[in-house]
């Protein structure tokens, strides 16, 4: 299998270009992209080429071009990156293998606030219409966020609360697009503006789809409508305008249906965020950044024959986070920052039954460090402690209270030869169970569970290793990593193979409407290996012709001998893309191997490929902002099957979607 994977890595190539370009397009430069700032690796600036662990980035060409309600859908291309697809309204990314209590979605280094961490039923309201771009995270600097963050940090980047003043008076963007798959309409509104030291943001989205078609007919109770508005301003003084307050209100709403089940989920947020820096003059001390987010939360999941609500998901989440940033002659960078978050969880008619309101309290402490170490030699250091208590009633009915303190640390270093780059990262990350894994006691509609948490459960530790090598030389450019990470009390969701009624009898065999599930502890081990690779085949002034390549595996075992439940396959894929000032033109083929190594009582998923390609123009010289697009994605129209949903024997992935796009641009 690793062979065959890294024969196709070699021999196959990868779309690399967006569907969309920026109003002045250049080819696609393989320096550029690895000199891109990255904004979540680190609190100062950083180039992506200067990690020792590889930082994805999609920018906004690339969100526009994949379509989809989810961020998960806009990073689905990326190596290493997978994504729950439980439905068009609910999929969180998978990274390496690991989701939800182990993966922290951000909006803008702040928590997102939601409760999908609690069901793959359950959406982040949070739309990549409204996101500039999308960054993932891994290694050393994830622990500015959480040890929540084993697998990665994904941070969608929108600057609702503008951190930079604008450089003209007033710019903005408008989209609208339509596709044929599930007869969806799409279309969104961004615009930036100044006024002296005051810069203002406003932004706004509306989707609708139907339910969409497969190879295998109409997939039902798959539609998806939503929409979202927001207001954010901030105002920048001192000497240089370097220090800024700021403030957003954000308002998210939306109904999707669930696909192997009837019902219908109606969310709603209501969501500030404030985000100041302030200039500290230089020397030792250089900047003192204070941010913070309120979240307001509600889902409703309804029968829509008789539109009764038949449970209710609430969520208050406060996340607050102070960070100073300072400089010695020894240590280039240092960051020291603390953390305080305060979760209000409960659940309301049948949703009782499954989880029985909880509270979760955390405050933490953390040290980042990045600084060379020599002319070629540079070094990444992190620190985290926490104190975690939650709050809780579990299956036997009495008032529990858990209290962990996991403590986490991490050492990265980057050697840099000129044409190649050595990375290598060690982490030993510590993880409190979240409150499923606590205190679930009973059915579950959307992923048609019967699950128990255990109060019992005690920190998760993974112990990390990673290696990265980067090359570039020329017109070629390759980077990829190999990594491997040993658990020890692994918390994972275990089907026992008979079923359950909502009362909770359970039986053997399939009797019952809900699969009966337990969360248990044992060590486990996740491996791996991914990589991309491109090449200028030609390129000119304002022209260019890319080859790309990339190629993703993932092996999770538990201890005893088993195998970790729905962990994505291999995929590896590849094709080719032209860039120029008025036209873009390119093609993706990937390929998702056979996912036969599942867990207990879970059934093989066949591999599928999926061929997507686009066409991009802007016809008018005078107005590169505007552009028209038409992207096709499985133009095969192959079957497809997500290993790592709950709900895959049921649900079968979108067929041929051919979607049409026009983008007016003023920046």
């Amino acid at each position: 299998m690793r062979n065959a994977l890294l024969g196709g890595a070699a021999l196959a190539a990868l779309l690399s270009a967006p569907a969309y370009a920026d109003t002045n397009p250049a080819p696609d430069d393989s320096q550029s992209v690895s000199r891109e700032v990255v904004v979540t690796a680190a609190p100062f600036a950083l180039m992506r080429d200067d990690t020792p662990t590889i930082v994805a980035k999609v920018d906004r060409s690339q969100i526009l071009q994949s379509g989809g309600a989810s961020i998960a859908d806009a990073l689905a291309s990326v190596p290493g990156i997978s994504s729950t697809g439980f439905a068009a309204g609910a999929s969180r990314p998978i990274i390496r293998g690991m989701d939800a209590q182990r993966v922290r979605i951000l909006e803008d280094g702040l928590s997102s606030s939601d409760v999908s961490d609690v069901g793959p039923d359950h959406g982040i309201p949070l739309d990549p219409l409204s996101a500039r771009s999308i960054e993932v995270v891994r290694g050393a600097a994830t622990l500015r966020y959480g040890s929540q963050a084993i697998g990665g940090v994904v941070n969608a980047l929108n600057d609702r609360v503008p951190t930079t003043l604008p450089g003209s008076a007033l710019s903005g963007e408008l989209v609208g697009s339509y596709g044929t798959a599930a007869r969806s309409g799409e279309g969104s509104a961004l615009m930036d503006g100044r006024a002296g030291n005051l810069a203002v943001h406003a932004d706004g989205f509306y989707r609708n789809t139907g339910n969409y078609d497969t190879p295998d007919g109409k997939q039902p109770n798959s539609y998806f409508t939503g929409h979202g508005e927001t207001v954010g301003a901030s105002y920048f003084f001192g000497p240089n305008s370097d220090s800024h307050i700021g403030a957003a209100v954000i308002q998210y709403d939306s109904k999707y249906g669930i696909p192997s089940d009837t019902t219908y989920i109606d969310m709603h947020q209501t969501k500030v965020l404030t985000k100041s820096s302030f200039d500290l003059g230089g020397g030792t001390l250089k900047t003192l950044t204070i941010d913070g987010s309120y979240a307001d939360y509600t889902h409703s999941e309804i029968d829509p024959d008789t539109n009764e609500i038949l449970s209710t998901f609430r969520n208050k989440e406060v996340d607050g986070r102070a960070e100073l940033l300072l400089g010695t002659s020894l240590f280039k960078n240092i960051a020291l920052g603390v953390e305080v978050q305060h979760r209000e969880f409960s659940a309301l008619g049948e949703g009782s039954d499954y989880l029985l309101p909880t509270t979760t309290q955390s405050e933490a402490g953390y040290a980042f460090v990045d600084t060379p170490l020599a002319a070629r030699l540079k070094l990444q250091v992190s620190g985290r402690v926490e104190h975690v208590r939650v709050e809780g009633t579990p299956i036997s009915d009495r008032f529990t209270t858990a209290e962990f303190t996991p403590v986490s640390g991490a050492i990265g270093a980057l050697y840099d030869a000129g044409v190649v780059k050595l990375g290598f990262t060690a982490a030993s990350t510590g993880r409190a169970p979240g409150i499923t894994e606590l205190f679930a006691r009973g059915g579950h509609d959307g992923p048609g569970t019967f699950e128990t948490g255990d109060p019992g459960l005690k920190v998760e530790r993974a112990n990390s290793l990673e290696a990265t090598l980067r090359i570039h030389s020329g017109p070629f450019r390759f980077e990829g990593s190999a990594y491997s990470t040993w658990f020890n009390n692994y918390i994972y969701g275990d089907l026992t193979g008979r079923t359950c009624d909502d009362a909770g009898a359970c039986a053997v065999g399939d009797g019952g409407d809900l699969k009966e599930l337990f969360y248990r502890q044992q060590g486990a081990h996740f491996r791996g290996l991914e990589g991309e690779a491109n090449i200028d085949l030609f390129k000119a002034e304002s022209s260019a012709l890319q080859l790309r390549a990339l190629a993703d595996y993932t092996r999770a075992t538990l201890d005893n001998g088993g195998n970790v439940p729905r962990i994505p396959p291999y995929r590896y894929g590849g094709g080719l893309s032209w860039t120029s000032t008025r036209i873009d033109a390119g093609f993706l083929m990937l390929h998702s191997g056979r996912q036969d190594k599942f867990g207990a009582f879970d059934t093989a998923t066949p591999g599928f490929n999926a061929l997507s390609a686009h066409v991009s123009v802007r016809p008018f010289t005078a107005h590169p902002g505007i552009e028209f697009a038409v992207v096709g994605q499985n133009l095969t129209n192959d079957v497809q099957r997500n290993a790592a949903a709950l709900n895959k024997d049921d649900v079968v992935l979108p067929g041929r979607n051919i979607r049409f796009v026009v983008k007016l641009a003023t920046f």
